[in-house]
């Protein structure tokens, strides 16, 4: 019996050794349509590490994950040599406004590509406007990030972004009763928009038929919480989303419902205030002293609800953090104006130059509890999407993601987490989390190639060796001649 168990044990350890030759020797033709990336570590937002692979690329698609142990066939001006740098999935920024400077337009495709930003989110402009974006995008998949669109943001009245000003261009549609949302939405389903946004100034009545609709046609509702609402009516009628974390304090306050009531009689609007005045005035009056008040019971109610809803956030907090820091006087940050186009660059130092100096408290607080209030959410599993909201604020396109995802954890995210707020989690979002933003074979061939590891520190996502897009090889030399391709 002992010698049989020994025979067996014997013919087992040849059986492995022999299986283990043979990986070790097995050999892989790759394509002349394809290349490959030898020696790269992946990073793949959920899985996480993995050490040494072979990534085969093959139009745009990610063909083959191969062993380091594989031998591969190619010639050698198909193959890049990835030693010691660290693969990642093509970032999203999932909150930008391309109509927001219509004279930086032509621009933000290749600022976001240069950066690592392969996918957008359009959270707002007019419908012919952000559709032109789009075709582009789709057109000219190698000179464009991909671009999902909302169209204008959906509001009430008065709307707020109803170029009444530089600072609040034409961004919105006013809908004036439940028939213009009938309308309005049912128009930009059909000119098939990606998503639908949510504003402010809508009244119940009017988000509710809104969020109908979107449910019937299997599309997402994102935005801000409107100020005739709190979050918890919002969400329980159907907003799949919010933005900034718009209007959260309001409904947490332990006097919510007294913020609620005088809302209400604010939005009556006897004196007639643009949208934008109005906003900012109930904004003034509630915003600051609805955060010294907040009660953490609420809170956690709150963010039980929102994770159990699956209601995505995407904060914003660079945003909040370069308003508040003024970040736009920092000496580096001006030098980075050199990317964007002289008639853009020429206004911004223009403006920042008569700006003052002055650092606004409330501002600051105001910042430093969005902070603390994403990292409450992400203890609580509320799912998040990195976006910045550029080019509002002086925020460069692409530059600005890279920061969102350096506060994002600093808020208590780990390294990977973050990754996965700009990768794979947008994509679930739109429901193309099978296709989009992981490493793995048959996923799109949009990939960033990093000199240092991520997971280390999160600022070496900015450390880009290439970028792939649809699957087509940008070298950190193309990346540069986009960068500083500011004649456009």
């Amino acid at each position: 019996m002992k010698n049989y168990s020994f025979a067996i044990l014997k013919k087992l350890t040849f059986i492995l050794f022999l299986v283990t030759i043979i990986s070790c020797s097995e050999q892989v033709t790759i394509s002349k349509n394809a290349f490959v990336i030898k020696n790269i570590s992946i990073i793949d937002p959920i899985d996480g590490f993995q050490s040494v692979k072979h990534v085969v690329v093959e139009h745009d698609l990610i063909a083959m994950i191969l062993d380091k142990n594989y031998k591969f066939l190619a010639n050698e001006d198909k193959i890049i040599d990835g030693s010691g740098k660290f693969l990642i999935p093509g970032l999203w920024d999932a909150h930008v406004h391309f109509s927001y400077d219509k004279n930086l337009t032509s621009s933000m495709p290749r600022l976001f590509l240069a950066h690592g930003i392969t996918s957008v989110r359009d959270t707002g402009g007019p419908i012919d406007y952000v559709l032109k974006a789009k075709e582009f995008s789709l057109n000219e998949p190698l000179k464009s990030p991909n671009i999902f669109i909302a169209g204008p943001l959906i509001d009430g009245s008065p709307n707020v972004y109803n170029d009444s000003s530089p600072s609040f261009p034409l961004l919105s549609i006013e809908n004036k009763d439940i028939i213009d949302i009938e309308s309005n939405t049912l128009g930009l389903i059909d000119k098939e928009v990606d998503f639908l946004k949510a504003y402010e100034m809508l009244n119940e009545n009017q988000f509710l038929t809104l969020t109908k609709i979107a449910q019937k046609r299997k599309l997402n509702v994102t935005g801000h919480i409107p100020l005739s609402m709190n979050l918890f009516s919002a969400v329980n009628s159907g907003l799949n989303g919010m933005e900034h974390l718009r209007n959260l304090e309001l409904s947490i306050a332990s006097n919510a419902e007294e913020l609620y009531e005088e809302r209400i009689q604010m939005l009556k609007n006897p004196n007639g205030l643009l949208g934008s005045t109005l906003r900012s005035s109930i904004h003034s009056k509630q915003r600051m002293s609805a955060i010294d008040s907040v009660d953490n019971n609420k809170f956690e109610e709150a963010a039980n609800l929102l994770a159990s809803k699956n209601v995505w956030q995407t904060p914003t907090l660079i945003l909040y953090r370069s308003y508040a820091q003024k970040s736009h006087l920092n000496p580096s940050f001006l030098l980075e104006l050199n990317k964007l186009p002289q008639q853009v660059k020429q206004k911004w130092s223009n403006e920042i130059a008569a700006s003052d100096t002055i650092i606004d408290k409330s501002s600051v607080r105001y910042s430093n509890w969005i902070v603390d209030a994403v990292s409450k959410l992400h203890k609580n599993n509320v799912p998040f999407m990195a976006g910045t909201d550029t080019p509002i604020g002086y925020l460069i396109p692409g530059r600005s993601l890279h920061r969102e995802l350096e506060i994002l954890v600093e808020s208590g995210l780990s390294n990977l987490e973050a990754i996965k707020t700009a990768t794979v989690n947008p994509a679930t979002f739109f429901g193309i989390e099978n296709k989009v933003g992981r490493i793995k074979n048959g996923f799109m061939a949009d990939l960033l190639i990093l000199n240092s590891n991520p997971l280390n520190n999160i600022s070496n996502t900015q450390n880009i060796h290439a970028v792939i897009k649809n699957g087509h090889f940008l070298s950190r030399k193309s990346l540069d001649s986009l960068l500083y391709n500011n004649h456009d």
